[in-house]
């Protein structure tokens, strides 16, 4: 289906490149989670985890709307009744949920503990590791759907 048309073809650029961000940011949060594990000191702690927001983990939700703008745009190789499609769209509910019901919460707690305390413990740490893992996993079965096409 790629260069059918200019529109889908850039629909699906943006597609590849919100995938690609968000592997990036979820390597970036399991590094900063994997140092307060490590034990670094106070200082780093808290460059890594800033009390703010953490909108950038947020661009996972760019990835179903340019996937079902392909699917609607697209012909029937990429149609919703596709497996691998089906595949990946559950793979996204759940990564979503738990990244908005786990993972960003224990971030936020991280964050607050080493504003307040000036340094968490490597039990939180390991916690954050552990929600972050069970988040790329599902981004890697996503991944593996998406290139194998089955």
């Amino acid at each position: 289906m790629i260069a059918a048309s200019v529109g889908y073809d850039l629909i699906f650029l943006i597609h590849v490149i919100a995938a690609v961000a968000t592997i990036t940011v979820v390597v970036a949060m399991r590094g900063a989670a994997q140092s307060v594990v490590r034990g670094v000191d106070g200082a780093t702690q808290a460059r890594r985890f800033p009390l703010r927001r953490n909108w950038a983990a947020r661009v996972l939700h760019v990835l179903p709307l340019t996937g079902l703008a392909m699917t609607l745009t697209g012909d029937a190789s990429v149609s919703l009744t596709r497996p691998w499609i089906i595949v990946g769209l559950l793979c996204y509910l759940a990564a979503a949920g738990h990244l908005e019901a786990r993972t960003l919460p224990l971030e936020r707690v991280v964050s607050e503990v080493i504003a307040h305390e000036g340094a968490a413990s490597p039990e939180r740490g390991r916690t954050l590791v552990r929600s972050i893992d069970v988040l790329l996993a599902l981004i890697a079965v996503a991944l593996v759907a998406m290139l194998v096409q089955f």
